[in-house]
């Protein structure tokens, strides 16, 4: 059995990861530096932690466990500008998207820890392509059988989150026409895109175990699904949307998915209305939705229409505004307009350094 701690947070409440890029204050291009944001921010009192990623070139900041997306809102600012600071004074720049307008991913250099290391031996290109950057929301869960049940039914509507986050449109310096270019690079990692239709925590949980008595994986955090259970943190992972450039959309993002999540907890049918053949339908949308963004042409979650992205993200909103209104989440939720996208205000750079500019002046508060 995997050690769990489902039921010891409040139900609900959050834990929100950023990963933000080091650049050069003057060229604007990755730097190296992690090292040196970590030494800068270590002793400062706050609100969560500045943390390594897989490139030397960017950082993580992990909120503490909070009760509200406001909260978590309100961390984000204070570990963003803290990282700014540090930044600043060493002649760097925090810049905040799902991908790096022109460096190129395969030449950032790799941390030099074990966990990375071996990643890198083991995924090899793909490992190294994966110069892309996403936000993940943690929402605390009572049990391992409610996680399950949720993530079931948030996977529907996890396209219509990437449609409405796609953060990602440059890529080596290309504007390439994929709204999200950190979607499809994802998909090339092991273990990737949608989980299996396990149908309950305890098949996938046997499956894990399987899987690393064969030597498979070394545990279920080598496992980079869009969603996944964290069984160690008592949450479940969402880890569908593009990084945001403006901070106040990451705190929109992790209000829609607790909402989303105190929806489906009151939903009496549960997985049992879950058809598994609809991953076929999630393959299509998450590829659309990368590709077109708010104007893609999705699937409906009911599987028999099609409707544009932006339609089914009012739909979504209109869904989740009881339990907004519940969690006192309703005005972060009034930031996301379902039929924009920061990926539109990238694509509006007539180059991608200037892409970069803007990114970086619209990334601190």
């Amino acid at each position: 059995m995997i050690e769990n701690a489902f039921g010891r947070r409040a139900p609900l409440s959050l834990g929100v990861e950023e990963e933000l890029m080091i650049v050069d204050a003057d060229t604007l291009d990755q730097v190296a530096a992690v090292d040196r944001i970590l030494a800068g921010v270590e002793g400062r009192d706050l609100p969560g932690v500045v943390k390594t990623e897989l490139f030397a070139s960017v950082f993580e900041l992990n909120t503490q466990p909070v009760e509200t997306a406001a909260e978590a809102g309100a961390a984000l600012v204070d570990l963003r500008r803290a990282a700014a600071e540090v930044a600043d004074a060493e002649g760097l720049a925090v810049a905040a998207a799902g991908s790096h307008p022109f460096a190129r991913p395969e030449a950032q250099p790799i941390v030099k820890e074990e966990r990375y290391v071996s990643f890198v031996g083991y995924a090899g290109i793909s490992a190294r392509r994966q110069g892309v950057q996403g936000l993940h929301v943690h929402v605390a869960m009572g049990s391992a059988d409610d996680c399950w049940r949720v993530l079931d039914g948030m996977l529907p509507w996890l396209p219509v989150v990437l449609a409405l986050s796609v953060n990602s449109p440059w890529l080596a310096g290309e504007l390439t026409g994929l709204a999200s270019n950190r979607a499809p690079l994802l998909a090339e990692l092991p273990r990737a895109g949608a989980p299996p239709a396990f149908g309950s925590y305890a098949r996938w949980e046997q499956w894990v175990e399987r899987l690393v008595r064969l030597g498979v994986t070394q545990d279920y955090t080598r496992i980079w699904w869009d969603v996944r259970p964290h069984p160690r943190l008592g949450t479940l992972e969402v880890r569908m949307p593009d990084q945001p450039t403006d901070v106040r959309l990451s705190a929109a993002f992790a209000a829609l998915v607790q909402a989303l999540a105190r929806t489906l907890l009151g939903d009496s049918t549960g997985a049992a209305a879950v058809d598994p053949a609809r991953r076929g339908d999630y393959l299509q949308n998450r590829w659309a939705a990368a590709r077109f963004g708010p104007a893609a042409e999705l699937i409906h979650p009911d599987g028999e229409r099609v409707a544009r992205a932006s339609d089914l993200g009012r739909e979504l909103l209109d869904l989740v505004a009881p339990a907004a209104r519940e969690l006192g989440s309703e005005e972060l939720l009034g930031r996301l307009d379902p039929a924009a996208c920061e990926a539109d205000l990238q694509a509006q750079a007539e180059s991608p350094r200037e892409a970069a500019a803007d990114v970086v002046a619209r990334s601190v508060a």
